[in-house]
């Protein structure tokens, strides 16, 4: 027996459907939503990359406008030639005039249209790239607080979708303006051939104004209901495959076959409704035109017929009304162009204006060759969130070619301690000091070019071996780059691949193990030879066999070098000059191995009871040694 409609069992994955369309949708709504259609803010800050330009958009509205005249001055020319050139006692030289003036007037209209073409593309694509360049430029500078918020496919797109709608506005815009000069330039001058018939066609114009306004609200709708539509697709899409690791560890496949055709079915729908809204015009302006030249044909004869107008004026009323409604429809496209040109302005517009918090005063210096390397923090406090700091009063001093180890829990600050010294950020209150110097008083070129970093994820860009090396110091030789990889043992492994130093590697370096890419920048830090080292979690994720040849490569890397090792591992600190703990954002203790054996502390009791990292600290031992360390 089937069950009752009411207690028909509820199908498990019910809710699930539309909670997936609203992750996936949820951050693409903002790419694909439509602006206003004209922004005073956004037009003036896409000018600031027209304004170079300027040569170029006037070439353009002379063209356009020549562009414009001739078809308007081709319909008066054929008026002319059926009114007079072929009258019965017209002298043959009229007519060849009227025909050298029309040759003439396509010429112009050919020439014009190409310029405009050229010119205005040639200068789209300039801007475009004009924004590209500053966008690019502008995000290697912004501060990391910034990256730290912002999801890099988002920013893709408006490097790449947004600025595309920008390239898109700015071809099309000087023919909007040809369109609107040839809109009332028909209208003038059928105003001007007779007033009277002009009128009786120019009365279907507010029937079509009514039908555009109704039109436009429901295809706006439906536009970015279909935009929606298809970015949530899209979005399941590219999460599908980018998890297909996750899909198949948990049998999800059918599942997310199952919800992603639910996906498109409502695309299908969704970009359906979109194309028969965008296809309902044509048949009513189709209709509209046949209206007005119907009336110009019944009118416009009678009138010939009575005297009142001569053959040419019908004639040329049918020319001109086969070419009214051409740039009504350009403008409406244009609408729509306008109103995604805002919204991806704006957007733009909101990356361009990220404050550089970061940046050189006006009067720092350079960090020279005779600047040591020491490190000094002085009462240094300092949050992602002002609300929150993750270093609290913190001072220490880290003396020229000493090696220091920085260990804590996760979250102590570690991390955070070594992007002040690069001045990554800015304190909130305290200093740090590079060399004897502020780092604010310094220039931040010659701050990177005193402090090397290594990081945990060695990150490696697609290009040789070689230049991967010299990344950081575009200035050495070849010699100095294999002279680097063998200090620090990865000559033998480079020289195993297939074209040695110039192998090309895939992008992020996968083409070599985690510990190759970590020679590799330990190479890349030795050769740009810099007086500063920061270690930071560099034998984390590798095995212990690779781990051996990292300490023999770290230990020819910090030669005459300060070095600054983060840590988990207590067995990669042990051989530090100096040992600082810090916990909760606070140093807590600080010595050599033996010394803070000897203290007790919270060092100690991680050591004795033999823990492999400091992320094994279990939460009552922390309250414990906090209170041991105070």
């Amino acid at each position: 027996m089937s069950p009752a409609r009411g207690s028909e069992p509820r199908d498990p994955h019910e809710d699930e459907r539309p909670r997936m369309r609203a992750v996936v949708g949820s951050d693409r709504i903002e790419e694909e939503i439509f602006g206003r259609v004209f922004d005073g803010k956004v037009a003036k800050r896409i000018w600031q990359f027209v304004r170079p330009y300027k040569r170029q958009v006037s070439i353009s509205v002379v063209a356009v406008v020549a562009f414009t005249g001739s078809q308007l001055t081709i319909p008066l020319l054929i008026r002319y030639a059926i009114d007079n050139g072929m009258a019965p006692d017209a002298p043959p030289s009229v007519l060849l005039g009227i025909l050298a003036m029309f040759a003439v007037v396509v010429a112009v209209n050919y020439v014009a249209s190409r310029v405009q073409e050229i010119v205005t593309g040639r200068m789209a694509e300039d801007v475009l790239f004009d924004i590209r360049r500053a966008m690019f430029g502008h995000l290697q500078r912004v501060p990391l607080s910034f990256m730290d918020k912002t999801e890099v496919g988002r920013l893709m797109s408006r490097l790449q979708g947004d600025v595309n709608s920008m390239q898109e506005f700015l071809e099309t815009s000087v023919l909007a303006i040809g369109d609107l000069l040839l809109l009332f330039g028909i209208v003038a001058v059928m105003l001007w051939l007779d007033w009277q018939l002009a009128l009786m066609v120019l009365i279907v114009i507010p029937v079509l104004l009514g039908v555009r306004i109704l039109w436009l609200t429901r295809a706006r709708a439906a536009f970015m209901a279909a935009h929606e539509a298809n970015s949530i697709a899209n979005g399941a899409l590219a999460e599908a495959i980018h998890g297909v690791r996750a899909v198949q560890a948990m049998d999800r496949a059918n599942l997310n076959a199952e919800l992603y055709g639910q996906l498109v079915d409502n695309t299908y729908k969704a970009q359906l409704r979109a194309s028969k809204l965008a296809q309902i015009m044509i048949p009513i302006v189709d209709t509209l035109t046949g209206s007005a030249m119907a009336v110009v044909a019944v009118a416009g004869g009678l009138m010939v017929v009575s005297g009142r107008i001569e053959v040419g004026v019908m004639v040329a009323f049918l020319f001109y009304i086969q070419r009214f409604f051409d740039p009504i429809r350009s403008l409406t496209m244009q609408y729509s162009v306008m109103q995604r040109a805002m919204a991806s302005g704006h957007r733009l517009t909101e990356v361009l204006d990220v404050d550089v918090d970061v940046k050189d005063l006006p009067d720092a210096v350079p960090l020279g060759k005779n600047d040591d390397g020491s490190v000094e923090f002085r009462n240094v406090t300092f949050g992602y969130d002002s609300e929150n700091p993750v270093l609290k009063d913190v001072s220490f001093r880290v003396n020229s070619g000493e090696t220091v180890a920085l260990v804590g829990p996760t979250g102590s600050g570690k991390s955070s301690s070594m992007a002040l010294i690069h001045r990554f950020y800015d304190v909130q209150d305290g200093a740090v000091f590079v060399g004897g110097r502020d780092v604010r008083d310094v220039t931040q070129k010659s701050l990177g070019r005193h402090i090397a970093m290594v990081l945990q994820e060695p990150y490696l860009f697609t290009g040789t071996v070689r230049d991967n090396i010299r990344y950081a110091s575009d200035w050495a030789d070849d010699d100095a780059v294999v002279e680097a990889a063998k200090a620090v043992g990865a000559h033998e492994f480079i020289e195993a691949l297939s074209l040695g130093y110039d192998t090309i590697l895939a992008e992020r370096g996968s083409n070599l193990s985690l510990g190759q890419r970590q020679l590799l920048s330990f190479a890349r830090a030795l050769v740009a030879d810099a007086k500063i080292l920061v270690l930071d979690e560099t034998t984390a994720n590798i095995d212990s066999y690779t781990e051996m040849q990292i300490q023999k490569a770290l230990q020819r890397l910090l030669e005459g070098r300060t070095g600054l090792v983060i840590a988990h591992r207590l067995a990669t600190i042990r051989n530090a000059d100096r040992i600082m703990v810090l916990q909760q954002g606070r140093l807590v203790e600080q010595g050599d191995h033996d010394e803070l054996i000897g203290h007790g502390g919270l060092y100690a009791q991680l050591y004795k009871l033999n823990y492999a990292s400091f992320d094994d600290l279990p939460d009552e031992l922390s309250d414990e040694d906090r209170a041991l360390a105070t």
